[in-house]
């Protein structure tokens, strides 16, 4: 593919900048249909003027359709869409990138999304659609899919779809999360994920962080218990990572503890754990559900995560999570392989 896209520059230069620029109209479309004009227009960053005539040709192709409601993509745009996502990639440099990110983090695999989510909100959808994907070729007969929490997790699941060869799926909670807003709780996303992968469910009605005592006690609670049994079971599991400060705001840490993650110079969390640059662990909260011990027995552990500003937080965790596929988005892998 390298070589024939570098005989199209040489011959028909003016066709590869046409073709990318049709390809982002369609991939925004399908990320935000319906949408008007002037919202398309706005979010591109192009005049509406330009923008009249390539969506004219989209619909003389009949690769998206016009409503009262705003533009949709039809079926054969989704079938383009999908077609060039690879040659897309190959033009914009996304592979070079994905590879030497690889390199560097020595990391299992990654897959590397135009834009940067801290400055376009839609670029997470994309992050979210590649997961989909990702998931999807990695199911197998029957599965155990666990998701955590977060606001990345819940972009994911409304990018979800059924599988079209109809593998049985079941999606479990990976830890607890009351507490928590319900949107980004892990029972919300699990179960919204479910509903729109046409697959089934089981909830884990416990808090995000517990005593000691309280963690003894529900533990050994048989119904509790057996949903951890899935969950420690699942073929696949879906985590964010997060930034440490941020993330011990968000669960009211106490002051002690806040403390001693500062003081550890924290700069990622993920699973309750909190590390510092070196990828070492400088503090653990208490939590019902997947610890990282669990991920060796895992076969699929997929870490979603995006913006230039959680390049810091990515490579921290990834230190110690070499058999992880990072699914990322430009603004942080370039951050990461500058740093």
């Amino acid at each position: 593919m390298r070589s024939l896209v570098d005989v199209q520059k040489r011959l028909l230069p003016d066709i590869l900048p046409v073709m990318q620029k049709r390809y982002e109209i369609l991939k925004y479309i399908r990320l935000m249909q319906p949408i008007g004009r002037r919202n398309l227009s706005i979010s591109l960053g192009q005049s509406e003027r330009i923008l009249r005539t390539e969506v004219q040709f989209l619909k003389d192709q009949k690769l998206i359709d016009a409503g009262i409601a705003g533009m949709t993509i039809t079926k054969d745009g989704a079938f383009v869409l999908n077609q060039l996502e690879d040659i897309i990639k190959e033009i914009s440099g996304l592979n070079v990138l994905e590879n030497e990110l690889k390199e560097k983090l020595q990391i299992k695999d990654v897959i590397v999304v135009a834009g940067d989510s801290d400055q376009f909100p839609w670029v997470k959808k994309e992050l979210g659609r590649a997961c989909v994907k990702r998931i999807k070729s990695s199911l197998t007969g029957n599965n155990i899919v666990a998701v955590n929490g977060g606001t990345t997790l819940a972009d994911i699941a409304e990018m979800m779809t059924p599988d079209p060869k109809n593998k049985e799926i079941l999606f479990v909670p990976g830890r607890g999360g009351l507490g928590e807003q319900v949107e980004n709780q892990a029972n919300t996303i699990c179960a919204k994920m479910a509903e729109r992968a046409s697959g089934n469910y089981r909830l884990l009605h416990v808090p995000d962080v517990v005593s000691n005592e309280t963690y003894q006690t529900m533990i050994n609670e048989p119904s509790i218990r057996e949903v951890l049994e899935l969950i420690k079971s699942s073929s696949i599991v879906i985590h964010g990572i997060g930034d440490a400060i941020t993330m011990a705001e968000r669960r009211k840490t106490a002051p002690d503890d806040v403390k001693k993650i500062i003081d550890g110079n924290a700069v990622a969390e993920a699973f309750g754990y909190y590390f510092n640059e070196d990828g070492r662990v400088v503090h653990k909260v208490q939590t019902i559900g997947l610890q990282l011990e669990d991920l060796a027995n895992v076969e699929h552990v997929i870490a979603v995560a995006g913006g230039a500003s959680k390049a810091m937080a990515i490579q921290a965790y990834l230190k110690q999570a070499h058999d992880t596929l990072l699914i990322t988005d430009e603004g942080a892998a370039k951050e990461l392989i500058r740093g």
